[in-house]
């Protein structure tokens, strides 16, 4: 997998610093979400000098590459970042726990989207977050 995105950066002319690859491996170590202050936590280890804007500056790029995905937690001023794996999705998250799970596919329709936007705005791409209670959270209501 690491490979791969790897090759998808440099086929979109992206430099592959070792930074950038710390990051990408980072990313497939995590079970879940990251923040950017785990992310940075991990990638000391290997490079104790990278700083906190170090990894911000590359994760916004990789997000604007379309190899990572950004998730905004509601109530939060977190964000958690994951890799782009096989396809689009989207998110649930849990206003009470900040869980975030993937929703498998996009219930957006991007022509409908495209239309909506009107012809001054050309869309390259969206992102959902969908807000709600998990299972768990429910339960303690």
């Amino acid at each position: 997998m690491e490979e791969k995105l790897i090759a998808l950066l440099k086929d979109k002319g992206c430099k592959i610093t070792p930074q950038r690859r710390a990051i990408i491996k980072a990313l497939l170590q995590f079970e879940k979400f990251p923040t950017v202050q785990e992310l940075h936590h991990s990638i000391k280890a290997t490079f104790p000098d990278v700083g906190l804007d170090t990894i911000y500056r590359n994760l916004n790029l990789l997000v604007a590459m379309g190899v990572v995905n950004q998730i905004g937690l509601s109530g939060k001023d977190t964000k958690v970042f994951e890799l782009v794996r096989n396809h689009h999705h989207h998110h649930l998250v849990c206003l009470s726990c900040g869980q975030a799970n993937c929703l498998d596919y996009c219930p957006v329709d991007e022509n409908d989207l495209q239309k909506s936007a009107g012809p001054e705005f050309k869309i390259v791409g969206h992102s959902l977050e969908i807000y709600g209670y998990c299972r768990q959270c429910q339960k303690l209501a």
